[in-house]
């Protein structure tokens, strides 16, 4: 396995970004997403793939973090651009939009006019995993770079929204290794769920942890989560974020 680290550590988000592109650490996801981006979905086969680790999208002083699984396969890894391709982005970017937080309804591609206001999307992997499904070594191997994120999103963060349980048990101990004080139990994952970490470290501030069902579509087509329901939780953490609603 190669070592995951970059050297040496990026100063800017950008450059992170553009080191994690580079990233062929987990052999079981390299193989997968470039598979994918072999092969193609019948209705993309005109289309070429990116099929490399999908970057967060969004401002270098964002206030408001949103954190979610990891790429999917005909979705980021295909696009280049996190939630952008697929059913999940359209419900999480009509939301935003709706909160005040995105330019427009809808992301298509890299280089639609989406621009993000104050907020910032990433996620613990940024491969693409078979089934959608990480594994932990997978989800500890791609740890550093979420570290990373935060660290040089701390001076601006105030708020964090996590989709789903996964991203919830992967952002605690990263959160707690990177400045804050998680409260012991651990707080409990759900939907409209909000706890304020309090910073453990210079430089950082109290931290508005919000949880937000995933928008897959099992949660969305079954009518456990609407668009409604994630314009409201985004809303809250917007407002805690210092952000116009």
């Amino acid at each position: 396995m190669t070592d995951p680290r970059p050297r040496p550590d990026p100063g800017t988000l950008e450059e992170m970004d553009a080191e994690l592109v580079q990233c062929r650490a987990c052999p079981r996801l390299v193989a997968w997403r470039e598979q994918v981006a072999r092969e193609k979905r019948a209705s993309y086969r005109g289309e070429e793939y990116w099929g490399r680790p999908v970057p967060g999208f969004g401002p270098d002083d964002a206030s408001l973090l949103i954190v979610g699984l990891a790429p999917a396969a005909h979705g980021g890894n295909r696009t280049g651009r996190m939630f952008t391709g697929d059913r999940s982005g359209d419900v999480l970017y009509e939301a935003m939009y709706e909160a005040g937080l995105a330019s427009q309804p809808v992301a298509t591609h890299r280089g639609d006019g989406l621009e993000l206001f104050g907020t910032r999307i990433t996620a613990p992997v940024h491969c693409a995993p078979p089934a959608n499904k990480p594994t932990v070594v997978e989800r500890d191997t791609c740890r550093h770079w979420l570290e990373q994120e935060l660290d040089l999103l701390a001076p601006t963060l105030r708020a964090v929204v996590v989709l789903g349980g996964f991203g919830w048990q992967s952002l605690l101990p990263v959160l707690s290794a990177s400045g804050w004080t998680v409260p012991t139990p651990r707080p409990k994952f759900g939907h409209g769920a909000h706890v304020v970490l309090q910073p453990a470290a210079p430089s950082r501030h109290p931290l508005h942890l919000f949880g937000c069902y995933h928008v897959s579509q099992q949660n969305t087509f079954t009518g456990r989560l609407t668009r409604e329901m994630v314009t409201d939780v985004l809303r809250d953490a917007a407002r805690v974020a210092g952000l116009p609603v």
